[in-house]
């Protein structure tokens, strides 16, 4: 990792500066084959799953027995993880639902707010260098419990044109059953515009490369919702000397897996954990399957030595990383102080990858410093809200003067007639 000391906080810009792609040729790629999509349906669907994931594809569909042969492949210890995951990630989501009272805002004036979910949705699932089985958790447990009636969930198919196993069986646990092999930017098109096969839905969930992100911001014009914009993968790594050297390099390398463009930043009070740091990150990478792809992301990553803590953490509050590990004496303290994070983990025995997988919360986060501005997905992701008013006539007599007032000042006088017709 590159080491910057001490920088002039007019220089943090340039820190926390995430890679930039090349939109515009980005943006006439991934064009052209969402109009493909919305032309043409599965005909184009199945051209662009042989062009860019290299097979071809008959029944975009799982099949009941592809669905049959998924449940004998997995080993039992994975069943029991993912089944185990599945229940934290319930029990958590469980309780952000909350139901709201009426209120009389006035005598005879009632309001209140009912949640109901999004009638249909769609479920991006990675599946390209790694089968990413624990987001359908992440996604079909908050849809399931928002109770949304049509769930669809597309994932890129392997070289033999079939789901990983894992997919398939965790898609089966959280009660979805429409899996389509379709991967990348016609996955997209797919859920957003419909096709002969895939239903069109009203809001797109998941995380994806450059293309499905792009995809995504794109289709948005068109009408469908997003979860979130949503960039490479990330992780802020907050130490000073009470950190664990080895741990710190292993939350960093845990992020850096992800592929080249995933970015991971080490903020430090302590010269000597990041020097401690860095002859960690090389004796561990080294035994990593994916080193080659984790290497490319640590060239593009920092580590910043700070003169204070106070500083530290105004920096990292600027960076507003899509995870953040606070690996500090008094992390409680610091994580009180943190207002941008996609999500939190305290202390060295937090590490990132528990929340990727099991712990409860959802992974899917904002990236590229939306944590600025936007949240997680949660169970709220998945549903909207409807307001209620109900006024008896001396509710109405009550708040008349004070509508048609302002109704005739703002020049609408229906408005105001509105209320003085059901009075006379």
């Amino acid at each position: 990792m590159n080491i910057l000391e001490f920088p002039e906080r007019a220089n943090w810009a340039s820190i926390i500066k995430r890679p930039v792609a090349d939109y515009i040729s980005l943006n006439e790629r991934v064009s052209t084959v969402l109009n493909g999509v919305k032309l043409s349906g599965d005909k184009a669907v199945k051209q662009y799953t042989k062009e860019f994931d290299g097979v071809s594809i008959d029944h975009l569909l799982v099949t009941d027995a592809e669905l049959q042969e998924a449940q004998t492949l997995l080993s039992v210890e994975l069943k029991i993880a993912i089944e185990t995951a599945a229940s934290n990630i319930r029990k958590f989501h469980l309780t952000q639902i909350n139901k709201e009272r009426p209120v009389e805002t006035m005598p005879g004036i009632t309001c209140w707010r009912k949640w109901v979910g999004i009638d249909k949705v769609g479920l991006y699932i990675p599946g390209g260098s790694a089968p990413l089985f624990s987001t359908i958790l992440m996604l079909g447990i908050p849809a399931e419990i928002a109770r949304c009636k049509q769930v669809v969930l597309c994932s890129p198919p392997d070289k033999t044109g079939k789901l990983h196993p894992a997919i398939i069986y965790a898609a089966n646990l959280v009660g979805i059953k429409q899996l389509y092999k379709i991967g990348g930017v016609q996955a997209i098109a797919a859920m957003a515009y419909g096709t002969e096969t895939v239903p069109a839905v009203y809001k797109i969930f998941g995380p994806g490369n450059q293309y499905v992100t792009a995809a995504k911001q794109m289709i948005q014009q068109h009408g469908v919702a997003i979860d979130m914009p949503a960039g490479p993968s990330e992780v802020c790594v907050l130490a000073d000397e009470t950190a664990v050297p080895e741990f710190v390099a292993a939350d960093l390398l845990s992020q850096a897996e992800h592929g080249p463009d995933s970015q991971v930043l080490l903020v430090s009070t302590s010269k000597q954990l990041v020097d401690k740091v860095n002859l960690a990150l090389t004796s561990q990478l080294s035994l990593l399957p994916r080193k080659e792809l984790a290497s490319k992301a640590l060239q593009n990553s920092r580590a910043v030595l700070m003169n204070s803590l106070s500083d530290a953490v105004d920096l990292v509050n600027e960076y507003a990383a899509e995870h953040l590990i606070i690996a500090c004496n008094n992390a409680n303290e610091i994580a009180d102080q943190i207002s941008n994070a996609g999500s939190v983990f305290i202390g060295n025995y937090s590490p990132e990858a528990v929340g990727d997988y099991a712990s409860g919360t959802n992974h899917t986060l904002p990236t590229n410093a939306y944590a600025r501005m936007y949240s997680g997905v949660s169970v709220d992701s998945f549903i909207k809200k409807i307001t209620f008013q109900q006024l008896t006539k001396e509710g109405l007599a009550a708040i008349a003067n004070t509508v048609e007032t302002m109704a005739e000042a703002e020049g609408l006088k229906a408005h105001a007639e509105a209320v003085r017709v059901r009075l006379k």
